[in-house]
């Protein structure tokens, strides 16, 4: 495991809060990695799962001889890489005799295995090999839709879980509000049995009038394109489910208080003023209101002057 270090500088400190949890999670990183052995296929694969989560994930070209999903003890390093370069979401890929174009799909949760599916690449065709409009062209970044055809999503076990890890591979940030106009690409996830998934990317066209309120697009494949054939998968643990399935309350919002909210009125208000004890006030004879009472009684009843009587 890796040590935690106290920070020594407020850089050490703003790196360790981006890892830190947060109510409003940034959207997740995904690592990808490879076996001891892989094909020419699976690179062309990784390279384009880069690619297109490019900002949002981090590749390692190396050889990795220890690594076996779906086996005792051959999960360490895939948690340990997980940990340390803060990734939730893993891409293996292998190639053997036994289970050729091999790629195994995983999430974590607290940097531990959370699950797994297995699925082997087949008729993979790179964006290369589609001739596009450039300037339909999707743009790096930018929010995807999902379109998932077939009923194996919904009865099929193992589809299920598979249109769950794609949602979580792809969807990027979560987003409250989405402008149509900014909508370019669609992924097409097509069930074509029980446990193979026809896979590819779609730029969209435009939006055009269709006389109804709902637009009509027209989708362009520009790729990648494969076939995905489910081998095996793993479902999280109970326990463990509906501790990852937790949500924070919001607890940002102070409480407002003596504040009633009306759908008349408005917003209303009370105001508490504490008794007023005027009985032992202490009025002086300096008020300025006193003055300024005298000063217009002796204007308005002048007073009359005393004279002297002359004595006979």
């Amino acid at each position: 495991m890796l040590k935690v270090k106290t920070p020594k500088n407020h850089r050490a400190l703003r790196e360790l809060e981006k890892h830190a949890p947060k109510l409003v999670e940034n959207a997740k990183k995904t690592l990808i990695l490879q076996g001891t052995k892989t094909s020419g296929v699976l690179k062309g694969f990784l390279a384009e799962i880069h690619h297109l989560k490019k900002g949002n994930s981090i590749r390692y070209t190396r050889k990795n001889d220890n690594i076996r999903p779906f086996e005792s003890g051959g999960e360490t390093s895939l948690e340990f890489f997980s940990l340390k370069t803060d990734c939730s979401l893993i891409v293996f890929a292998s190639h053997s005799k036994k289970r050729p174009n091999n790629l195994v799909l995983g999430r974590t949760y607290d940097h531990h295995i959370y699950d797994l599916v297995e699925v082997a690449v087949d008729h993979f065709k790179p964006m290369e090999s589609f001739l596009g409009d450039l300037k339909v062209s999707p743009i790096l970044g930018s929010k995807p839709l999902f379109a998932f055809i077939g009923e194996g999503f919904e009865n099929v076990e193992e589809l299920k879980h598979l249109k769950e890890v794609l949602l979580e591979l792809f969807r990027g940030e979560v987003v409250e509000n989405l402008n149509l106009s900014g909508v370019d690409r669609v992924y097409v996830c097509t069930a074509v049995n029980s446990n193979t998934v026809f896979f590819t990317q779609c730029a969209v066209r435009g939006l055009k009038k269709s006389g109804t309120a709902a637009p009509r697009v027209d989708l362009i494949e520009i790729g990648p394109s494969m076939d995905l054939v489910v081998r095996r998968h793993r479902l999280p643990n109970e326990s463990l489910k509906k501790v990852a399935m937790k949500t924070a309350l919001d607890r940002s919002k102070k409480k407002e208080k003596n504040i009633l909210r009306d759908a008349v009125h408005g917003k209303l208000g009370k105001i508490y003023i504490p008794d007023q004890q005027i009985g032992g006030m202490t009025l002086t004879s300096d008020v300025k209101g006193l003055k300024r009472e005298r000063r217009e009684a002796k204007k308005n009843f002048p007073a009359s002057k005393k004279t002297k009587l002359d004595s006979p």
